[in-house]
């Protein structure tokens, strides 16, 4: 859900998205930002891909983002829209303490719930000094840092095509083979477009489940059913789906560790 609660805005003033899924955490937030002069509209979102759609569609110039929320957390917001495209970011979070100081290190700032109004006012501050200053392209470069080094791995990808947005399991991933500088998902029989690239893709995905056995091609170790020689001490992995791919000696030896013995 994605609600508009203030639409008067213009340029030289601050539009601002709260997104936290707990209605008085969203609506103290809103109360203290109402009493802003600079603040001229304020919209809500209580879940991961309400915040998506709200970014997207809405354009705001700041975020108040929840770490936790259904849907997709905070960083999964952040894979979705692009760091580069990210408005600026205040991330709010009630516990995770190595977050907060990740968060510290490389966001522009966080709150620690419960907030004081004096805390919410020393980070408009800074969210005022910024946007005179600029600077949101080096703030987008600092936040692709914080997702690129972050040491999560990816349990659902955000697919986004023909204007819907789809939340896609890594678990349900049976391979992911390279098309051009994206990729192609397969999922159930069905091929999805992925905007990122192969590389890109491959280091956020849990090496225990995938395992990368072509330059072109990464698969579900829970989805293959045989390997099967092919010519010249070369073999193809061959999945329960049907689906074939070489095994190029480049990965070979990979593959071998993984299944605990040699081909």
């Amino acid at each position: 859900m994605e609600r508009l609660i203030v639409a008067t805005s213009t340029p030289d003033r601050i539009a601002v998205l709260v997104a936290d899924d707990e209605a008085p955490a969203r609506q103290r937030l809103i109360d203290l930002l109402r009493k802003d002069r600079h603040v001229a509209s304020i919209a809500e979102a209580v879940d991961g891909a309400s915040v998506v759609e709200a970014i997207e569609n809405r354009r705001p110039d700041l975020v108040f983002l929840d770490v936790q929320m259904p849907e997709l957390d905070g960083l999964e917001v952040i894979d979705a829209i692009g760091a580069g495209q990210m408005p600026l970011t205040v991330f709010v979070t009630a516990y995770d303490r190595h977050a907060i100081r990740a968060f510290e290190a490389n966001a522009l700032d966080y709150l620690l719930k419960p907030f004081s109004d004096e805390r919410l006012e020393a980070t408009m501050a800074r969210v005022k000094a910024r946007l005179d200053e600029r600077s949101v392209q080096e703030f987008g470069k600092r936040m692709l840092h914080l997702v690129s080094t972050s040491d999560r791995r990816l349990d659902r990808l955000v697919v986004k095509s023909g204007g819907t947005t789809r939340f896609v399991p890594v678990a349900d991933i049976d391979w992911i083979e390279a098309a051009g500088v994206y990729v192609n998902l397969h999922v159930a029989g069905k091929e999805l477009l992925y905007r990122a690239a192969l590389n890109e893709l491959a280091a956020k995905l849990d090496p225990d489940r995938f395992v990368r056995v072509h330059r072109s091609a990464i698969v579900n170790i829970e989805s293959i059913l045989q390997l099967e020689p092919i010519s010249h001490g070369e073999f193809e992995v061959v999945l329960k789906n049907g689906a074939r791919s070489r095994i190029s000696r480049t990965y070979r030896a990979q593959l071998e560790r993984r299944l605990g013995q040699s081909l």
